[in-house]
């Protein structure tokens, strides 16, 4: 047997404690994903397409290599979980989250984990460097956090197996929060963080974050200055990175064995992340509730469509009988007048009766009296008109009857009512609930 050790892990997943913006993240991404009532099976009932909203927030974590990002990582799960050194160790996108159980995802498995990012697979090469690392850590926000691990980025001849730019900007769309580490090393300039960078500020600026890490390794506070003053020239080189408020905060993993005079602002990251995650939640909440209204609205126009519908095949049904009937009494009067006058009134008298045979001769009598009215040469061509006209009532007739709109059933109606009855009593009203029960983790007792 061998004497090798297993791997540590931060702390047991029995002994995690769920905080509320868990709970409140759980709950109402279960709203979504229920298979009998959940949001996303009843918005495809209806044509409409929800996304669930995530448990996590993401973050991802760009820079050069040894800019300390996998260090971070670690320092903030409390575990080992990332290699860390000099050397580029992270070659491509790691996500690392907690989980049930410490476990190694490849990509396909990753992508599982992660159906969203899916797109990634347009960049070549990508997926062969796509893990995932799943650990049992609950330190700080650990678990509502899922952290992307970003290759360490280097200029001059590093040929990359994929286009890593393209690939780390698309990242960063998708991301709630993108940490730029950079080093003081001499690699703080390099120009690849600085153009991914730039393309990252042109549509998610809000989300950037910039840091000097390792930033007790920098020297005395003087070499530090002069570090982040050419950082700072150097983005305000490029127009898209120019903006008033910057802030670089330096940060630095702590080592007790290696005390530093360097101010540590490494919990502004930390409160940074959990800001994130408050307003992660009030996202969801919020969202949450439109996508309520959306539902709501949208069976509310269909069931009104359905009525406009009703009162629409009600409408052409009355044409298509009206044109029927006419394309078929017309011709069998027309004939019958014909085979009537071939009887005398005696005859009629007592094939029908008195009443209804002089109906049916005055009926009959007009018709035979146009009939004769219409010169003997043009009697041929009245024929073809009249049966022409008649076969064009049966079209119009056919027409109508095709001009129907579908409608819902009784038993289509009934699920739309109990859909909105639902929305309306359980999901709204548990949406109220976790706002509150958000609320009262913060706010004052006497402000409700």
């Amino acid at each position: 047997m061998s004497g090798r050790k297993p791997r540590s892990v931060a702390n047991p997943l029995e002994s995690a404690i769920t905080t509320p913006s868990e709970k409140i993240l759980k709950e109402c991404h279960t709203l979504y994903v229920d298979s009998e009532n959940g949001l996303v099976k009843i918005a495809s009932s209806l044509g409409v397409r929800l996304l669930p909203p995530r448990k996590k927030i993401i973050v991802m974590i760009m820079g050069n290599h040894s800019a300390g990002k996998s260090s971070f990582i670690n320092w903030y799960a409390e575990e080992h979980i990332q290699k860390a050194g000099v050397a580029i160790e992270t070659q491509g996108f790691t996500f690392v989250t907690s989980g049930r159980k410490r476990e190694s995802l490849t990509g396909n498995a990753t992508l599982h984990l992660y159906p969203h990012f899916r797109p990634i697979l347009e960049f070549k090469g990508a997926m062969d460097y796509l893990t995932a690392e799943i650990s049992t850590s609950k330190q700080k926000k650990f678990s509502l956090v899922t952290f992307v691990d970003t290759p360490g980025l280097v200029d001059g001849d590093m040929v990359y197996p994929f286009d890593v730019n393209a690939a780390i900007t698309w990242l960063g769309e998708q991301a709630d929060l993108v940490f730029v580490f950079f080093d003081p090393m001499g690699q703080a300039l390099c120009k690849r963080t600085l153009n991914i960078v730039e393309k990252l500020s042109e549509t998610s600026g809000d989300k950037l974050r910039f840091y000097l890490s390792k930033a007790d390794e920098a020297g005395k506070d003087t070499d530090r200055q002069r570090v982040m003053m050419q950082i700072v020239q150097e983005l305000c080189r490029r127009p898209g990175l120019n903006k008033c408020g910057f802030d670089m905060p330096t940060i630095y993993i702590p080592n007790p064995q290696k005390p530093s005079r360097c101010v540590n602002q490494i919990d502004v990251v930390c409160e940074t992340i959990e800001k994130t995650i408050n307003q992660a939640v009030q996202k969801t909440l919020d969202q949450l509730e439109k996508d309520c209204d959306l539902i709501c609205s949208t069976i509310s126009s269909r069931l009104e469509q359905d009525r406009a519908d009703v009162t629409h095949n009600k409408s052409v049904r009355l044409h298509s009988f009206l044109c029927g009937a006419l394309g078929i009494f017309l011709p069998a009067l027309f004939i019958l007048s014909f085979i009537v006058n071939t009887f005398s009134q005696e005859q009629l008298d007592e094939l029908l009766g008195e009443g209804p045979s002089r109906t049916l001769f005055v009926f009959t009598g007009i018709i035979m009296y146009l009939w004769d009215w219409i010169p003997e040469d043009g009697q041929v061509l009245f024929v073809i008109v009249f049966g022409a006209f008649c076969y064009l009532l049966l079209f119009l007739a056919k027409y109508f009857a095709g001009r129907g709109n579908k409608t819902l059933t009784k038993k289509e109606k009934r699920t739309m009512a109990e859909y909105s009855d639902y929305i309306q009593d359980i999901v709204k009203t548990k949406k109220g609930k976790l706002y509150d029960w958000y609320l009262q983790q913060c706010a004052a007792e006497s402000d409700f």
